[in-house]
């Protein structure tokens, strides 16, 4: 009862996390918890951050692409009351290489504080239904993922189209999916109404790049109207913002071969620098009117610039036109690098209501290579189990039928050959490893009889024979016992060294998935690392249980051999005191028969 009581327990703990929310639609048979996290423990942005197009990154660390279509369609995000459904656009979906890049559409952020969204899928039927035009809020006038392939001009992914007139650069992984390596040449985009500023208007640009030579003056943006122009570029690996020749330059400088978030925002009377989320230098100045094209990464084709090109690659690029505050810019540095705070990520769980709790989410977690390990430590465990209720059934029977056969003897005297006969003990002492001694020593006895023998008085070499025959059947019952242990042995020497292998293999796996994805934060890699444990854990499993239970029939085996043993020197110590008597009695006959002649030897 107390055993059904645990397992119920047990059950209910893996079943209630999965049905504590509503289930949004029946036809998607799966989902997975996701958390934005402002608290200290996350990412600890105090202010509210308004609506947020989150980036969701799933690697096989934190998702085994199990039920979900191949191209993403069914993917589907809805907020905590499960029942909003939030605009999202899929960046890129692999489930072969195990990683995906997703923007979610979270209209409202709060600063401390931790907020659950659930991503749905396993609808083989469902439609595709991301949109980037619709994922994003239409301040953003501009925003370039540089996911199209090489030799194409980059693609803005808002509803206004503000494609880039030119293509330049080659495409190169990036911080967050592609990016753009820039090889001298700008990259243009147009003069559009929705990229046209007023003076003293709001604008921002954000971008993430990675400087490759910090030598010279480089120009990261370019805008220029008449007398006016607005530059963003890099001295020496040290960004500034320049209006009309006003310069503010940054406090800390850029470091070359690392990606980092660059961005500046205008309203009003001021002009503010920011890096990696945090202000570094401002302007109090306002933005002129532009109405011209911009150029990305170098200066304007046709402006009379000493400024050098930018030396490096961009990602994620943005161009809004309202100036966005210092939160969000802080979020988007801090969510959408290598190590994401902002985001974290929960467990899957079925439809049916009984959801993969902590459990299947290891489970599922777990890579192939370390299931194949998992599934030979299982082969190894069930043996090693099997062969350990075997023989200590076995040892169990041949000590029980050794206390009847030792209750029995005790009661044979000299007469040493009065069992040998009874089929009724015989077959009560079966599995007595005494019976057979005994017997083959009654054999033997009677083996030397019925060739003519003398057995009334037995020679001391005779006596050693039945000894030896003793001995061998000692053995061969020793062998017996011993039969199979060396399979246990093997459990508790190589459980946990294979085991181990499926834990370097499996960790392998989840430091390059995670490398390939550059996503290296704590609740990225901890689901795989704690699967890749599952087999050092499934190889200690293995070997505990065995150890035990290896001990225990050597002590019990060693218990048997020494009854074997006892009971041969107690069998030929009888044997010989027979021997004895007769000995004696033989001398005294002689002695009579011939008073003057010694006794013969």
């Amino acid at each position: 009862m107390q055993r059904l009581f645990l397992s119920l327990l047990i059950c209910l703990g893996f079943v209630l996390p999965a049905t504590a929310h509503a289930w949004w639609q029946d036809d998607w048979h799966y989902r997975k918890q996701i958390s934005v996290d402002t608290t200290p423990q996350g990412a600890a942005i105090n202010e509210a951050l308004g609506r947020t197009a989150l980036l969701v990154r799933l690697h096989t660390g934190n998702f085994t692409f199990d039920g979900v279509k191949e191209d993403g369609a069914d993917l589907r995000f809805v907020a905590a009351d499960d029942k909003t459904v939030l605009n999202h656009q899929i960046e890129s979906f692999d489930p072969l290489m195990g990683m995906a890049l997703i923007w979610v559409d979270v209209p409202k952020v709060e600063g401390g504080q931790r907020q659950d969204i659930w991503m749905y899928y396993g609808n083989q039927k469902a439609p595709a239904t991301a949109n980037g035009q619709l994922t994003f809020d239409p301040n953003y006038s501009a925003i370039y993922h540089f996911d199209g392939a090489n030799g194409t001009p980059a693609k803005d992914t808002t509803a206004y189209g503000n494609t880039a007139q030119n293509a330049t650069g080659a495409s190169i992984d990036g911080v967050i999916g592609r990016a753009l390596q820039f090889s001298g040449q700008p990259l243009l985009l147009p003069a559009s109404p929705s990229l046209q500023h007023s003076a003293g208007g709001a604008f921002t640009f954000s971008s993430w790049l990675r400087l490759d030579q910090a030598s010279g003056e480089q120009v990261l943006l370019a805008r220029r109207d008449g007398a006016h122009s607005l530059l963003l570029g890099l001295n020496q690996g040290t960004p500034f913002v320049e209006v009309d020749g006003q310069r503010a330059v940054s406090t800390q400088p850029l470091n070359p071969g690392q990606w980092q978030h660059l961005a500046f925002t205008a309203q009003g009377e001021r002009v503010a620098l920011y890096l990696n989320g945090r202000e570094t230098a401002s302007l109090a100045l306002a933005l002129p009117a532009f109405n011209s094209p911009l150029a990305i990464g170098a200066d304007l084709p046709d402006a009379a610039s000493t400024h050098l090109p930018f030396t490096g690659a961009l990602d994620e690029l943005r161009l809004s036109k309202v100036s966005r505050p210092a939160a969000l810019l802080l979020a988007d540095a801090s969510a959408q690098g290598a190590e994401s705070k902002l985001v974290a990520y929960g467990v899957d769980e079925e439809q049916s209501g009984f959801g993969f709790g902590s459990l299947g989410f290891l489970l599922n977690a777990v890579p192939v290579d370390a299931w194949v390990i998992i599934l030979v430590l299982a082969g190894m465990m069930i043996q090693s189990w099997i062969i350990m209720l075997r023989k200590n059934r076995m040892v169990s029977r041949v000590s029980s039928a050794n206390e009847v056969f030792r209750e029995q003897f005790a009661q044979i005297g000299t007469r040493l050959e009065m069992f040998a006969d009874d089929p009724q003990l015989a077959e009560r002492l079966t599995h007595s490893s005494l019976w057979r001694l005994y017997l083959v020593a009654v054999k033997e006895i009677r083996t030397r009889r019925a060739q003519g023998a003398d057995t009334s008085s037995v020679s001391a070499a005779t006596i050693e024979a039945i000894r030896c025959s003793m001995d061998g059947v000692r053995t061969r019952e020793n062998q017996q016992l011993s039969a199979k242990l060396s399979t246990l042995s093997n459990a508790i020497a190589g459980g946990p060294y294979i085991g181990l292998l499926g834990t370097v293999l499996g960790i392998m796996v989840v430091f390059l998935g995670t490398a390939m994805a550059g996503d290296v934060n704590i609740n990225a890699i901890a689901p795989g690392m704690a699967a890749a444990l599952l087999a050092t854990a499934m190889g200690l499993f293995v070997a505990i249980p065995a150890l035990f239970g290896y001990n225990r029939l050597i002590t019990r085996n060693r218990e048997v051999s020494a009854d074997m043993r006892v009971f041969v020197d107690e069998f030929i110590t009888r044997l010989a005191e027979m021997h004895g008597e007769s000995q004696h009695s033989e001398n005294a006959h002689w002695r009579v028969s011939h008073p003057n002649a010694s006794v013969p030897a």
